[in-house]
């Protein structure tokens, strides 16, 4: 696998097999000494046209565990600010030999029109509305260490779902490990035809208590140029996740950053039931696993070769 552009470009066993990486690497976490040398002297980009916390953190400690050399560039205070194309900066950034691209863009497509621009592999960190895989990666891999296999399990994904490239990226995730996905929302945040997808929608919530898992979306405002609900109260008051409508042996998901109050109720966030932070801490492992898997997995050493820890001595000048 030279890139990951997208969940519908996987076979379930290339999801299984990053999902078993990304475990082997969880154990490097617990140690002193968190690096690997997996791919030192490889020199990861990421080009970050919109803004970010947890996907650029977690992809530039992915990449530093792994001893990569890091460099983060976002569009604010760079040449993209002056008027630069994309295809410009990929050819600029491909003269420093990157060996990745990890990109995230406003505009749906890009990640795939990197890879034709550059030899180095290219990781989609989301585009547009379309596609964002590394996150449906990381649900799977908190799921399955939460419930085991999702084949038979029930997931209704609740909120905005014609804005979310984590709708997609999840629904087409879910569908391929044998879950029953649910997509619920009102009428006008409901993607036309999503049904060819393989899965349900729903209207409201009356049939919530069905769910084994509860994944809910942020109402993504900045991405609305029109009304898409009466007011965010009115969508509050119907759609959202409150001690009420969550039922004791459901679990509760979403992507962050959270609106507290709008989709989720305070009470939730903070219950036993939610793993949000859980998902945040497999951004880490998952996005390890990644790397791995498009710079190192040709040459497929084994998992705890992979894993075997930074052990020569550091020289004068040079940091351990």
């Amino acid at each position: 696998m030279k890139d990951l552009l997208a969940v519908e470009h996987l076979s379930r066993d290339e999801i299984e097999r990053i999902l078993d990486r990304a475990e082997s690497f969880a154990e490097v976490g617990r140690r002193d000494i968190k690096k690997v040398p997996t791919l030192r002297g490889r020199t990861i980009l990421n080009l970050f046209y919109e803004a970010s916390t947890r996907t650029l953190s977690s992809f530039e400690i992915a990449a530093k565990r792994l001893s990569a050399d890091v460099h983060s560039i976002k569009a604010a205070g760079s040449a993209v600010d002056k008027g630069e194309s994309l295809k410009d900066t990929v050819a600029t950034l491909s003269a420093y030999d990157p060996a990745a691209i990890v990109i995230r863009s406003p505009h749906a497509g890009a990640a795939e029109m990197v890879s034709r621009w550059t030899e180095a592999s290219v990781i989609n960190a989301g585009d547009g509305k379309h596609e964002h895989p590394s996150q449906a990666l990381l649900d799977l891999y908190t799921l399955r260490a939460g419930v085991g296999s999702l084949e038979g399990k029930r997931i209704w994904i609740v909120g905005d779902v014609l804005h979310s490239r984590v709708a997609r990226s999840c629904l087409l995730a879910f569908n391929a490990m044998g879950a029953e996905v649910t997509l619920a929302g009102p009428p006008t945040l409901i993607p036309r035809g999503i049904e060819a997808l393989g899965v349900d929608v729903a209207y409201d919530l009356d049939r919530l208590g069905e769910a084994d898992v509860v994944y809910t979306l942020r109402m993504q405002m900045e991405r609305m140029s029109e009304s898409y609900v009466p007011s965010l109260r009115e969508y509050a008051m119907r759609y959202q996740i409150d001690s009420r409508r969550l039922g004791p042996r459901q679990l509760l998901m979403h992507p962050g950053p959270v609106n507290r109050g709008v989709e989720l109720a305070p009470e939730v966030i903070d219950s036993a039931q939610s793993l949000i932070t859980t998902q945040v801490e497999s951004g880490l492992v998952v996005r390890m696993a990644i790397l791995y898997e498009v710079l190192a997995g040709q040459d497929r050493p084994s998992v705890r070769a992979a894993a075997e820890p930074v052990t020569d001595p550091p020289t004068i000048g040079q940091p351990a």
